[in-house]
């Protein structure tokens, strides 16, 4: 008779593990805030799948990645951790970079992992391998082109997948950065190697060792590809999954699938976009097909703004540097930001989120609260019930409340931003302070970190940044320097 409450105890612990909503996070890369139509009614690239996630879920019209370049942001992501604490403190790793997240770090996958699911990365990674060297290769370089010096028969020994992640199929970095070469969990998947030459923008890339099986063209459909079939594997499985779907596009090189080129009028960039957008639409298909839609936590965001600088005219109210490569006469990438990636101008960072979940999150809802990458952690943990260990994830803060319509329980510090040439800003509520005297990345005047005049403005009234109230609010500027320091 005393074994029945036991039974009965194993019994809704069984139920309550299968009732986990499974999670996934796909994060594009270099998609700006007016890439999609769903954000920008003026643009003229076709984005339907990202539009459906508006309509089905929740977007965040204020969301941020924590810095204007790659390698922090996904630093970020994984730790719930702002990289400007790690080694890290401006610009991106390389191809054959050492490994950044500190040993035995906990990360979003690991922890998740403990409370049951099954986790899977399918992209690009960038955030550095150990990689075996032939003999007299020196590892740690953080080297963007080259051959590296890489034995690439040999086992990968610091991967995603000794990071928190089951299974891992991508790319060690950018898709402009050498080596071009498909991983498989820990090993370089085998391929005859050809010597990729340096291309010129927008098909950019850098020189060095490419497998013959790896084309640019092809390389959002491969990822695509990879994540039906992970879906499709998982659909069949009682266990509740955590998939992390880092895409290569659109960053440079900027080369859609041959059935995308010429669809959008707006050149090879346009064209990318909406490449990104088909991708997302396999994932969202396979999902219906394999009926764990319902029970599936979908968000789509980007690692930062995009690249695109912005044409003026009578619209505009930013003047940019004039590189025409970069241009496009007909569509704001960045929508009405100020800056481009790699700023602390809110074109860097104020990046499209959209999060679905059906019969959790309310179809076609809105939310104007600040949240930022490194949150997602927190959010995850609190989704799968998982526990985070004591002092990981500092800069992570839930918003499964913001998910279910709850605004009155959420609260977080204020947002810390930067850039990637090191420059700083906080916000809170409407208010950003910019802690230096430039974008601290691409645009003019880039500026000093920590150099004043510092730049006030109220984002709310102001997105594009153009009036700095420093001085006209010099209290509120005050307030948020002394809390940036706290």
């Amino acid at each position: 008779m005393k074994r029945a409450p036991l039974i009965t105890a194993l019994f809704v612990a069984a139920a309550l593990q299968a009732a986990k909503p499974n999670i996934i996070f796909i994060l594009a890369d270099d998609m700006g805030y007016g890439d999609v139509q769903a954000l920008n009614p003026k643009s003229k690239i076709p984005t339907p799948h990202l539009n459906r996630l508006a309509k089905e879920g929740m977007t965040f019209t204020d969301a941020h990645s924590p810095s204007g370049v790659c390698t922090p942001t996904r630093y970020g992501v994984i730790t719930g951790r702002y990289c400007w604490r790690s080694r890290l403190k401006r610009g991106v790793l390389g191809g054959y970079s050492a490994p950044l997240i500190e040993k035995d770090r906990p990360t979003v996958g690991s922890v998740v992992q403990e409370a049951g699911y099954h986790t899977a990365a399918i992209g690009k990674w960038h955030l550095g391998m150990t990689m075996a060297r032939l003999k007299g290769g020196k590892p740690g370089k953080d080297r963007w082109d080259g051959d590296g010096n890489v034995d690439f028969n040999k086992p990968i020994a610091d991967s995603p997948i000794t990071r928190g992640f089951h299974e891992y199929f991508g790319v060690s970095a950018s898709l402009d950065m050498a080596p071009y070469v498909w991983i498989e969990n820990d090993q370089f998947v085998k391929a005859k190697l050809v010597q990729q030459p340096a291309v010129k923008f927008p098909g950019f890339v850098r020189q060095g060792p490419r497998a013959e099986d790896l084309k640019f063209e092809e390389g959002l459909d491969v990822l695509g590809e990879r994540t039906a079939a992970f879906l499709k594997r998982m659909a069949k499985s009682d266990k509740p999954f955590f998939l992390y779907m880092p895409l290569t596009g659109p960053h440079k090189p900027v080369t859609p699938h041959p059935r995308f080129v010429g669809k959008t009028g707006l050149g090879p960039y346009g064209d990318f976009v909406m490449n990104v957008d088909d991708t997302v639409g396999q994932v969202l298909k396979v999902l219906d097909e394999t009926n764990l839609t319902e029970n599936t936590l979908v968000m789509f965001t980007s690692d930062n703004g995009s690249f695109m600088y912005r044409i003026d005219d009578e619209d505009d109210h930013v003047k940019t540097p004039t590189k025409q490569q970069y241009h496009s006469k007909n569509h704001t990438a960045n929508g009405p930001w100020r800056g481009t990636k790699a700023d602390i101008w809110e074109g860097g960072h104020h990046v499209p989120f959209f999060a679905r979940w059906p019969g959790k999150i309310k179809a076609g809802s809105n939310c104007n609260r600040v949240i930022t990458h490194t949150d997602l952690f927190a959010t995850a943990a609190e989704v799968a019930g998982a526990k985070i260990p004591k002092g990981a994830a500092r800069d992570s803060y839930s918003y499964l409340s913001l998910l279910l319509g709850n605004e009155k329980s959420y609260s977080r510090p204020p947002v810390i931003h930067h850039s990637s040439g090191g420059m700083f800003a906080i916000r809170e509520s409407d208010w950003k302070l910019v802690l230096g005297n430039g974008s601290g990345g691409r645009q003019a005047p880039k500026g000093k970190p920590f150099q004043k005049p510092f730049f006030l403005a109220n984002i709310l009234e102001d997105g594009a940044e153009t009036k700095n109230r420093v001085k006209s609010d010099a209290k509120i500027a005050a307030r948020l320097e002394a809390a940036f320091h706290k």
